[in-house]
């Protein structure tokens, strides 16, 4: 087996930190899923995953096979809200296994979340795009040293043109600025 150059190594700790930061996010959102997309189990499923992970269980498949539905409840939901919650479950499950390797794309496994969190509070609030930036200074300011040390491993996150890139742009900036 090859080794990514530049892979480091992270702790079940660190991991359960990182999934409690994601988890966070979620559970604010889900219900934008469940009034959205009623009866529709996949993205509470991925959340409780991630919470038994968080909580000291072993990661397995469970984390896995309930974020992959998690996500697939995302493409089918009718709305960019409902959508974006239940991705952010899916991430929550997902963070299990984040990748220990320094590519920018893995940032969004830990920041994601939290920017389709504010870019729901935005689409509530007829775009306001001062809604969502305070839910990222919130945001940021639940953000533990843990996971700013374990963000801290990885390149700065890509920028896009989309309003959740953009947001989550925003939100690694600030989690990496001296205070």
């Amino acid at each position: 087996m090859t080794t990514e150059p530049g892979a480091f190594e992270l702790t079940m700790d660190e991991l359960r930190v990182v999934a409690l930061y994601v988890a966070q996010s979620a559970q604010e959102v889900l219900p934008v899923f469940e009034r959205a997309v009623p009866g529709d189990p996949r993205p509470r499923a991925a959340l409780d995953a991630a919470r038994e992970f968080i909580n000291g269980a072993k990661r397995t498949k469970l984390q896995r096979v309930t974020s992959l539905d998690a996500h697939r409840a995302a493409k089918e939901a009718g709305t960019e809200a409902a959508r974006l919650a239940a991705r952010c479950c899916g991430d929550a499950a997902s963070a299990a296994y984040l990748h220990p390797i320094p590519r920018a794309t893995q940032v969004g496994h830990i920041l994601r979340a939290a920017a389709s969190a504010a870019r729901i509070a935005e689409l509530r609030a007829d775009n306001d795009p001062a809604v969502g930036n305070m839910l990222i200074e919130q945001a940021r300011e639940r953000a533990t040293p843990t996971l700013v040390a374990v963000l801290s491993r990885y390149p700065l996150a890509p920028t896009a043109k989309n309003r959740v890139a953009q947001l989550m742009s925003t939100l690694d900036a600030s989690l990496r600025a001296p205070d």
